[in-house]
């Protein structure tokens, strides 16, 4: 003899007040339930890195005004070039260094910037490398 023979025979007892609750809203309550919300979001976001920004030295700014003031001189044959050069990261300190190839459209002085033909605009303060591609000028 067990402890539930008086009640194991029993009918389901079904509740004359409370509507029998949906197969839906019953599985609802065994969801993972994140009681921080976007705190996922946050420790990706802080563990993402960032690169610091190189300052550059004297000679290393002058090499690229060289190279600049080279490209200049071609500037009707709209050269290519790959630059690397430094973009500041929107959400935290730092930002990544990206290296992309392109063709030369102008040097615009005014606002300090190398302006692609594919209309990509490149402070040329944040420059750290640029070279002439498929050209013995670099």
């Amino acid at each position: 003899m067990s402890n539930y023979d008086d009640i194991i025979n029993l009918p389901h007892h079904v509740s004359n007040v409370h509507p029998r609750m949906s197969l839906y809203n019953r599985s609802a309550q065994f969801a993972p339930f994140a009681a921080l919300t976007g705190y996922d979001d946050a420790i990706v976001e802080t563990a993402r890195l960032t690169d610091k920004r190189i300052n550059l030295d004297e000679s290393l700014i002058e090499i690229i005004n060289n190279k600049l003031i080279n490209i200049e001189s071609i500037i009707n044959e709209h050269p290519l070039i790959s630059v690397t050069y430094f973009v500041k990261d929107k959400k935290k300190d730092g930002g990544s260094y990206i290296t992309i190839n392109g063709n030369v459209k102008r040097i615009d002085k005014d606002n300090n910037c190398i302006i692609l033909n594919n209309k990509s605009k490149i402070s040329i303060d944040e420059i750290i490398d640029v070279k002439l591609c498929n050209n013995d000028r670099n």
